[in-house]
C-alpha cells in the first residue's frame, strides 16, 4: 500500500489513490496523540469584503482515546417529549436486544488530490460531484468511482453543492451561485447557464437600495432544492435564507430567519423548509401560496439543547427530522402523522466532537465528525436507532457525506456506499453491508484500521 512520509508533504503526482479489496472485521484505529488531528475551525472568506467567517467546530482537542470496542450504541425515545434535556440515553443491554443481523463493511477507495479541503458533495444518477477549496468541481463516475470530468470556475471554495432535474448548483466562497444544465449526448457535458445573483440584477439592486435582498451579505452555507415548486434555497452566515425561483433564476424572497448564522437547510417534499443554526434552534417553515411580502411564515422553533446545530437531514418520507450539534449529540424529532407536529424523538450519542454533516436513505443515517470518524446509524422498526458502523480512516474533521443504495461490487447484502470528504483533502468511499445471520444474534461493531497511506 502506499505510503506518506507526512500528511502535510505535497503528493508526487496530482492524485493517488488506495483500494482495499479484503473487508476488515474487529480491528480498531490505533492512532498516536502526536498524530491525532488539531482542533480545526471551518473558515470561510468573503472576498469582496475582505472578512472572515469562522465556524468553530469543538472546544476540545481532537483525540481517540475514547474509542472502544463495544456492543452496538442504541438511543433510547425519551418519554418527555418536551425539552432535550430531558432525554438521558441509557447503556445498551444485550440482554434487551437481540437482532438477527450481521454487518461487515470496507473502504473501497481512497483519494487525494491537490485540491485542499473537501467541503461539499452531491450524488446524482450516477455521478459523484465534489467541491473543494479549489476552483474545480470533480466529477465521478459510479460504481467504480473513477474521475470522468470537471467544472472550472474563475471562483474557489465550492462551499455547497445540489443537483436536480439535470441542473447543477453551487454554491462559492464569493456569496454567489453557479449554475449548469448536465446533458448525456454521448458524454457527460455541463453547459454553464448562470451565475446568480446576475451582474446586471444585482447593479439595479444597489442603486435602489435593495442589495442585501438579492445578494448574501456573508459566504453561503448551504443550499436546497424545493422539486414539486421548482424554487432553490440558499442560506448564508449572514442569517438570511434567500429564495430563487430556477425558472428564470431570480431571487424572489429574502427570509430572515435566525439570529445567529445558518449552518444548514433542508426542504421536505410536501414544501416545508428547515433550517438550522448557531442560536441552537432549528425553524420550521411553510410556504403560503399567496401573493404578499412574506411568502414564507415559520410554524415552530425546535430548540437543540442550547448547542449550535450544525447540520440537517430528512428522511425520505420526511417523517424524521436529523440534527447535528456541537457538543457531538444527534438529535431527532418525530413528525406526528395526523397532527403533522414535531416531537422530540432522543439523541443519538457516539461522536466526540462536532457532528459536521448528516446524510440519509432508506433507514440508514450516515454521520461525520470532527473526530474524523463517521458513523452510520440505522432506524429499526421500534423506532429504535442501532450504531451500525464507525468508519475510521480519515485524519481530519469530516466535513461532508453522501450516500446510495447502489451496489458497487459483487455485494448482494442489504446496505449502501457512502462517500466522506474531509477537511484532510481525503475523499473516501466505503461499502456497508448486512446480512442475517443463521442462528440470530447481535449487531457486530468493529472498527476499520486506519488507512497506510491516506
Amino acid at each position: 500500500m502506499a505510503s506518506m512520509e507526512s500528511h502535510d508533504s505535497p503528493p508526487k503526482c496530482s492524485s493517488f489513490a488506495i483500494r482495499e479489496t479484503t473487508t476488515h472485521h474487529k480491528k480498531m484505529a490505533s492512532l498516536d496523540p502526536s498524530n491525532s488531528p488539531p482542533n480545526h475551525s471551518f473558515a470561510l472568506r468573503d472576498h469582496t469584503t475582505g472578512q472572515c467567517f469562522l465556524r468553530s467546530l469543538s472546544t476540545k482537542d481532537a483525540s481517540f482515546n475514547g474509542f472502544h470496542c463495544s456492543p452496538p450504541r442504541y438511543s433510547t425515545p425519551s418519554p418527555h417529549i418536551s425539552s432535550p434535556l430531558s432525554s438521558p440515553l441509557r447503556a445498551f443491554d444485550p440482554s434487551d436486544h437481540a437482532v438477527g443481523l450481521d454487518t461487515s463493511y470496507k473502504c473501497l477507495s481512497s483519494v487525494l488530490k491537490k485540491d485542499g479541503q473537501v467541503l461539499s458533495i452531491a450524488i446524482s444518477n450516477g455521478v459523484v460531484y465534489t467541491g473543494s477549496d479549489s476552483n474545480l468541481i470533480r466529477i465521478w463516475k459510479l460504481p467504480e468511482f473513477s474521475e470522468c470530468g470537471v467544472i472550472k470556475t474563475k471562483a474557489s471554495t465550492v462551499v455547497a453543492l445540489a443537483v436536480s432535474h439535470e441542473r447543477v448548483f453551487a454554491a462559492y466562497g464569493d456569496t454567489k451561485i453557479r449554475v449548469w444544465r448536465r446533458t448525456w449526448e454521448g458524454t457527460l457535458k455541463h453547459v454553464k447557464l448562470a451565475t446568480i445573483p446576475r451582474t446586471s440584477g444585482y447593479v439595479r439592486s444597489y442603486i435602489s437600495g435593495k442589495d442585501k435582498m438579492t445578494r448574501h451579505m456573508g459566504p453561503i452555507t448551504s443550499l436546497a432544492i424545493n422539486v414539486s415548486d421548482n424554487i432553490l434555497y440558499s442560506a448564508s452566515v449572514d442569517k438570511t435564507v434567500k429564495v430563487w425561483r430556477i425558472s428564470d433564476l431570480k431571487c424572489i424572497e429574502n427570509i430572515p430567519a435566525h439570529s445567529e448564522p445558518i449552518n444548514s437547510i433542508v426542504v421536505a417534499d410536501d414544501g416545508i423548509l428547515y433550517t438550522a443554526s448557531d442560536d441552537a434552534t432549528v425553524r420550521v417553515w411553510r410556504r403560503n401560496f399567496c401573493r404578499g411580502e412574506w411568502p414564507h411564515s415559520l410554524m415552530v422553533t425546535l430548540p437543540a439543547k442550547c448547542s449550535p446545530v450544525k447540520t440537517l437531514t430528512l428522511t425520505a418520507d420526511g417523517g424524521v427530522l436529523y440534527g447535528g450539534c456541537t457538543d457531538g449529540y444527534i438529535h431527532y424529532w418525530l413528525k406526528g402523522w395526523l397532527s403533522g407536529q414535531l416531537q422530540y424523538g432522543g439523541a443519538l450519542q457516539g461522536h466526540t466532537h462536532a457532528v459536521m454533516c448528516l446524510a440519509s436513505l432508506s433507514n440508514y443515517v450516515i454521520s461525520g465528525s470532527a473526530d474524523s470518524s463517521c458513523r452510520v446509524w440505522t432506524r429499526e422498526h421500534d423506532g429504535q436507532h442501532v450504531c451500525l458502523a464507525v468508519l475510521v480512516g480519515h485524519r481530519g474533521p469530516i466535513r461532508c457525506v453522501a450516500a446510495f443504495l447502489g451496489h458497487s461490487g459483487d455485494e448482494v447484502e442489504d446496505g449502501c456506499t457512502i462517500c466522506s470528504g474531509s477537511l484532510d483533502g481525503v475523499l473516501k468511499m466505503w461499502r456497508v453491508n448486512r446480512t442475517k445471520s443463521a442462528g440470530g444474534g447481535f449487531v457486530k461493531n468493529d472498527y476499520f484500521e486506519l488507512d497506510e497511506g491516506v
